[in-house]
């Protein structure tokens, strides 16, 4: 019977000591000794990605994107060859490579590039030569001759080291893909804010996909796309303990749970309105394509019924991007004509998300329901098949996720999951 392949990935938390590698490494030896093949992608060093991103704006204020690609794939490069080093400290033999060593090909986008094609010549040589392969996350190699250049090295942009080890899991059929972090799966909500919040044993791909987009932190919104286009389980387990984890999968068992399967938030959000704009065609384009020409993202967009041949329309952006929202929209303000713009950097999005959730009566009803008596008020609101979201005021964000993780029962374990554990072997 032929040895099973893995991919597993650790991130910058499971390696920020020497001693944290040390742990790794007895970990993957561990796996390897049970007879797996092993491909283990890796992410720099704890603060490795941060410190380097200071070091080069101590530098200039505006560092050339190539130079800036070229530095931050060091610190995967370090991660990499001190986990190799480890293995061979452990009898374990190994090598590592670089992204573009390992057949990682991407487009000409620095900072942010998106893989193009992986081509493991490379690393299935490797394996056959009994080698643990570690493979350096967040980074591959532009086609030669991309843009009329040669060949650069380019960066993934954050938690690209997901997106790489699921996209080798993909090219190798690997039976397993394994996201190694610092919790133990993924949670109804964030165990940090709701004490009683339950790991889930299972989750679809089109619900860790809303999940991950509305501001859960543990996957990669990129990397569970290309889990679900290419059918890759993905394993999501902690770095620091031996205990189950949780699978991201198909679920065919998604219309026998219960609706609610999580809770999200955001809080990197801001609220910005223009007050009496024009009501008349254009208007937004007017408004929404220099936000997008300028690269900020806008995400809900609430227009009021006109009066008096004027409306209001606010929007969400990234905190982060809010004062650059602002200088773009100042011009658009008064050349429309409109009365002024407000913004509220104050506020946060929570969100119940399941399959489903937009074709069963009484949801949305509950969840606004459960906001009003826990006394959060509801500035907007937002919908989709698998999700209902809503912007409140952020000091009241701990208490609408309390609030709601307990009118949906989330703390309660899923009967279904109860059944399986319950049916025999």
């Amino acid at each position: 019977m032929p040895a099973s392949l893995v991919v597993q990935k650790f991130g910058g938390s499971s390696l920020a000591s020497a001693d944290r590698i040390r742990h790794v490494a007895e970990r993957i030896g561990q796996t390897r000794a049970e007879g797996a093949e092993l491909v283990v992608v890796v992410s720099a060093m704890g603060d490795t990605t941060d410190d380097l991103l200071s070091l080069a704006g101590a530098i200039t204020a505006d560092p050339d994107p190539r130079e800036l690609d070229m530095l931050l794939a060091t610190g995967e490069h370090q991660s990499a060859t001190l986990v190799s080093m480890a293995l061979h400290a452990l009898g374990v033999k190994a090598i590592s490579l670089t992204g573009a060593q390992a057949g990682i090909t991407t487009d000409g986008r620095y900072g942010r590039a998106r893989i193009a094609n992986v081509e493991p010549r490379r690393v299935r040589a490797e394996l056959d030569r009994g080698n643990v392969v570690i493979v350096a996350g967040f980074q591959g190699q532009s086609e030669a001759g991309d843009g009329g250049g040669e060949a650069e090295t380019t960066t993934l942009g954050r938690g690209g080291s997901d997106t790489t080890a699921v996209a080798l899991a993909a090219a190798l059929k690997a039976d397993r893909c394994q996201i190694f972090t610092d919790v133990r799966g993924i949670y109804t909500a964030d165990p940090r804010l709701v004490p009683d919040a339950r790991q889930l044993r299972a989750i679809g791909y089109e619900e860790m996909l809303e999940l991950a987009q509305l501001g859960a932190q543990v996957m990669q919104v990129r990397a569970v796309e290309l889990g679900w286009v290419n059918g890759v389980e993905i394993e999501v387990l902690s770095s620091f303990e031996t205990a189950p984890g949780t699978v991201i999968r198909e679920d065919p068992l998604v219309e026998q749970r219960n609706k609610v399967r999580g809770l999200a938030h955001d809080r990197n959000v801001a609220k910005v309105t223009l007050l009496a704009v024009p009501d008349r065609p254009g208007v937004a384009r007017a408004v929404f394509e220099p936000l997008a020409e300028a690269g900020i993202n806008v995400d809900m967009i609430v227009q009021n019924v006109g009066h008096d041949e004027a409306t209001d329309l606010s929007f969400t952006v990234p905190r982060a991007e809010l004062r650059r929202a602002e200088g773009v929209l100042n011009p658009v303000v008064a050349e429309l004509g409109a009365r002024g713009l407000t913004t509220d950097p104050g506020v946060a999005k929570v969100s119940i998300v399941g399959a489903g959730l937009h074709n069963a009566p009484g949801y949305a009803a509950r969840m606004f329901g459960t906001l009003a008596d826990a006394g959060v008020n509801i500035e907007m609101i937002s919908t989709s098949e698998v999700r209902i979201t809503c912007v409140i005021e952020e000091a009241r964000l701990e208490a609408a996720l309390e609030a709601l993780h307990g009118a949906f029962e989330l703390a309660r374990p899923d009967p279904v999951d109860a059944a399986a554990a319950a049916r025999p072997a």
